[in-house]
């Protein structure tokens, strides 16, 4: 080989080198049942999360940003596919220790996206998409599993045998977590039975900062997917205050304070300039518990509902090219993430069918306007609720009675419309006068569940 031929192979691989050196890294944090007021950058007077409002502040902040689900199995499973939950048939509620069904595993995740591209990729939290073995996330696009495979009030294996204590009693007594009988895996097998979920958060920021550091030298995602603020609420003793009232905001600021950790060492290891952190939640606050719940204010209602409360998050961002202090108001959400980290990644969007997601990476760097401009809403089990289109949202949702195979329509219909630039409580229906709105409305939704119905893809299930 003359000099020229290695000089034009050494001045390629140099290229190669610098573009795989460019790619930027991935870090999603995903909060369980954590509202929109939960913040202080959003609002709360009480709780206070420094870290987590650095992130707006070097970055971007959204105050319209949904979820596809207002609870946690389906929501997961858009933020990963990019996919409304019906279009993959996950829509349907919960995953329970007993269910046999899952995620399938030929669905594209963005971690699939990225493995796919030379990324190293690391799931560290709660999954929720599947606890057998051909949907975990090592079946899912990622490199390696650390964490509780559902929800941290349920107990392996059949989700019998769980404690009935009142949550105020159960804040009292730290030491009742044992008697969940949840478990930590790690990859495929479980590794603790039952989990200590005093030190659960600390634990899984231990090994996202081990992930980060180990991978420093090439490009990566990390997705973090922390099993609190769910109840039972459990802090380590250096965040403990036995006042039950203060429970909730104990555990929001522990999480605040183990993200700054996570920060720091991103910032120390000097990968800051290159790494995207996106910080969200998977649905609105779990009102009923009170203390031990968040706060959707000033959006109305919350988890397990289609008002805003239980599908509009708190979702702060930074990154490279993201200009610090910016918000917007803008339409975006999870099923967004999959094709906007494709494109920051630089990398094809191959998916195993059509998605629901819109690249929105100019809205993150710099652009006014939103390539989303209009949302479906879902119930909790699948159900077709509204449609927001701009400032004007659409709530058409029909009443059922019973419990699964005895769940029966009753007839009784309820339908609202509200300008929510004006109105953001949902608080004044605007239906009765705008009947003209409602119906375009009403039509556009019906149009869109359409195209999403006739296209449905099967979860995956095992016998």
């Amino acid at each position: 080989m003359n000099k020229t031929k290695i000089f034009i192979c050494c001045y390629l691989l140099s290229i190669l080198m610098a573009f795989a050196a460019e790619k930027p890294n991935f870090i999603i944090i995903f909060t369980d049942d954590q509202g929109y007021n939960d913040l202080s950058s959003y609002g709360s007077k009480k709780i206070k999360t420094p870290h987590i409002d650095s992130i707006a502040a070097d970055g971007l902040k959204m105050t319209s940003f949904y979820v596809a689900s207002p609870v946690c199995s389906p929501s997961r499973a858009a933020l990963l596919t990019g996919c409304y939950p019906k279009r993959i048939g996950m829509e349907n509620h919960v995953i329970f220790p007993k269910d046999k069904h899952g995620m399938h595993k030929d669905e594209v995740t963005i971690a699939d996206l990225l493995k796919s591209n030379g990324y190293a990729t690391a799931c560290v939290g709660k999954w929720h998409l599947g606890h057998e073995k051909p949907f975990l996330p090592t079946s899912q696009g990622f490199d390696s599993y650390f964490g509780i495979p559902y929800s941290n009030d349920m107990s392996h294996p059949d989700n019998k045998n769980k404690p009935r204590i009142k949550s105020d009693e159960l804040w009292k007594k730290q030491d009742t977590d044992l008697l969940w009988n949840t478990p930590l895996m790690i990859n495929e097998e479980i590794a603790e039975l039952p989990v200590n979920q005093r030190n659960i958060t600390r634990r899984y920021t231990d090994q996202a900062i081990s992930f980060v550091t180990a991978n420093k030298e090439k490009p990566f995602f990390l997705y973090l997917p922390h099993s609190m603020p769910h109840i039972p609420l459990y802090v380590p003793e250096d965040f403990y205050d036995p006042n039950p009232a203060n429970a909730y905001t104990n555990v929001i600021e522990h999480i605040d304070a183990e993200v700054g950790r996570l920060l720091k060492t991103v910032t120390d290891l000097g990968l800051d300039k290159n790494t995207y952190i996106i910080f969200t939640t998977d649905n609105g606050p779990w009102l009923k518990f009170k203390n031990h719940g968040g706060s959707a204010l000033p959006l109305r209602d919350g988890k397990g509902t289609t008002y805003d409360g239980g599908q509009r998050v708190p979702c702060v961002m930074k990154g490279p090219g993201i200009s610090a202090g910016t918000v917007s108001d803008e339409i975006m959400g999870t099923i967004d993430l999959l094709p906007t980290i494709a494109k920051l990644a630089g990398v094809e969007l191959k998916t195993r069918g059509p998605i629901d997601g819109v690249d929105a990476s100019q809205l993150m760097l710099g652009s006014k306007k939103s390539p989303r401009n209009e949302f479906v809403y879902y119930s909790a089990r699948g159900d077709l609720n509204g449609l927001r289109q701009g400032d004007y949202k659409l709530r058409v949702v029909e009443q059922f009675k019973g419990r699964g195979n005895k769940r029966k329509k009753t007839g009784k219909v309820t339908v609202e419309l509200f300008n929510l630039k004006e109105d953001i409580g949902e608080k004044n229906n605007l239906a009765s006068k705008m009947p003209e709105k409602v119906q375009a409305l009403k039509a556009r939704m019906m149009e869109l569940d359409k195209n999403i119905s006739q296209d449905i893809r099967p979860r995956g299930k095992v016998n």
